[in-house]
């Protein structure tokens, strides 16, 4: 891999993708989460609500719980997440006190994202960059849905 792929969202979308991914075969909602720091992942995740039969065992939850274990810090304001969708609102509180650098997210999620409720949720500096591989984040969900059906 070049040292330039590193630096773009897309690369690092990837990354949750295959996070997400897992969460899929594991029959969870497929969300998937990383965090990066200085062109580094410091933190994955993915939906394991089922396995753990919890209900804030969500993607973001787990990301950045991983990030600040491995960076031995609670506050993650030079970190950016990338998840596939639109954190929900716990996940936003969780992101807003962690004073999350950034949040890239693929795709909106109408009914039970954040910026439904309340788009300041977020810590005032964090940067939010929306629609990031938005077509391939909503289809692994869309995908999920339809074989629920």
């Amino acid at each position: 891999m070049h040292k330039q792929e590193f630096l773009t969202h897309e690369f690092f979308m990837r990354q949750a993708l295959q996070e997400a991914q897992q969460a899929f075969d594991k029959n969870e909602i497929p969300i998937g989460a990383v965090v990066v720091t200085n062109n580094q992942i410091v933190g994955r995740g993915h939906n394991l609500t089922e396995q753990f039969k919890d209900v804030s065992a969500h993607a973001e939850l787990l990301a950045i719980t991983a990030a600040a274990n491995f960076l031995d810090t609670k506050y993650l304001n030079r970190c950016t997440l990338y998840v596939t969708i639109e954190p929900c609102v716990m996940c936003a509180g969780a992101l807003a006190w962690a004073q999350i650098g950034a949040v890239v997210y693929g795709a909106a999620e109408p009914k039970t994202g954040f910026s439904k409720y309340n788009p300041s949720l977020l810590h005032p500096k964090t940067i939010i960059i929306k629609d990031v591989l938005s077509a391939e984040c909503a289809g692994l969900i869309q995908t999920f849905f339809k074989n629920k059906r």
